[in-house]
Formats: C-alpha cells, sequence, structure tokens
C-alpha cells in the first residue's frame, strides 16, 4: 500500500509540475526559412512586374532577421530600410504604410518617429498565418511607399498569409 501511496504521490507531484512549467511557457509560431526564401522570391516577381528590383527582409515572429537581400541596382539604403520596415510591421503588426499615415494624421503619434528601429514608410508587412503572427516581410525599391507596400502584399497573399490578424 505504501508504495501504491508513493506512487500516486510522484504522479501527482509531476502533473503539478507539468502545469506549473507549462503556465510559464507562450507557444511560438514562427516563418521558416522556407518561407522566408518563398515570401522573397514572391517579392521578386511581383516587383518583376512593375520592372523594378527590390531588396528584401523577412523576420521570424520574435523580430529575428532570417533573411535579407540587396536587389540588383537597387540603393544600399533600401537594404537597411527594407529590414526596418519589415520590424515597424512586425513590433506595431501593422503595414508601415498604414502606421506612416496614422502618425501623419495624429499628433499624438507624431514621435513614433523617433524610434530608432521603426521606419515609416510604406513596404513592411506583418504575415499573418491562422490567427499568429509568424514573421514580417519588408520590401523596399520598388518605387515609393505604395509601390513597396502593394509588392509586400502581394507577396504575402500569393503564398496564402494575410497582412491582418483574422
Amino acid at each position: 500500500m505504501n508504495k501504491l501511496i508513493k506512487t500516486i504521490f510522484s504522479a501527482v507531484l509531476l502533473l503539478m509540475v507539468c502545469s506549473v512549467s507549462a503556465q510559464n511557457v507562450v507557444p511560438s509560431y514562427d516563418l521558416t526559412q522556407t518561407g522566408a526564401l518563398e515570401l522573397a522570391e514572391q517579392a521578386r516577381l511581383e516587383a518583376q512586374k512593375l520592372d523594378k528590383n527590390v531588396s528584401v527582409a523577412v523576420l521570424n515572429g520574435s523580430g529575428v532577421t532570417i533573411l535579407l537581400l540587396k536587389g540588383d541596382n537597387v540603393g544600399p539604403h533600401n537594404t537597411e530600410a527594407s529590414r526596418r520596415k519589415a520590424y515597424a510591421a512586425l513590433s506595431t503588426k501593422t503595414p508601415s504604410f498604414e502606421l506612416m499615415q496614422k502618425a501623419a494624421a495624429d499628433p499624438t503619434a507624431h514621435n513614433l518617429n523617433t524610434l530608432p528601429e521603426l521606419l515609416l514608410l510604406g513596404g513592411g508587412v506583418p504575415v499573418w498565418k491562422d490567427g499568429n503572427l509568424v514573421g514580417s516581410l519588408g520590401v523596399s525599391g520598388a518605387g515609393g511607399g505604395q509601390g513597396d507596400h502593394d509588392v509586400a502584399r502581394k507577396a504575402v497573399e500569393n503564398l496564402g498569409f494575410t497582412i491582418e490578424k483574422k
């Protein structure tokens, strides 16, 4: 009987530890390297339709850069711009084009452009899958903020992702 009580006690203790441990962990969803490569290719193809080359950045759901590509004959500043647009979109869960418009219209948000990593220009979009933020895509070089935004949005949608939580 003592052995049975010890076994039951050990099992209950293990369940309690697992339950407490599970409360301290948040599941995460991230784009894979293959997903990042596919997003970059879709951005390249969408930009090609506009006769443009683009620089592209892809971040995972934690904001870590997993892909950074400089477009052929695209200014070197566009590479860092694409990364910062992707970061702005990921950290705010908002397309950078929309964030730029909101900041311009709201005097209380004008200082957003003073945060070092946020770039309030169109071209950064969050990447959502099944209600989970899995990463972001930043595009630069497609002919202005609207062009960059359109290329990024289409690239994301071409692969079955969305730029808004659904």
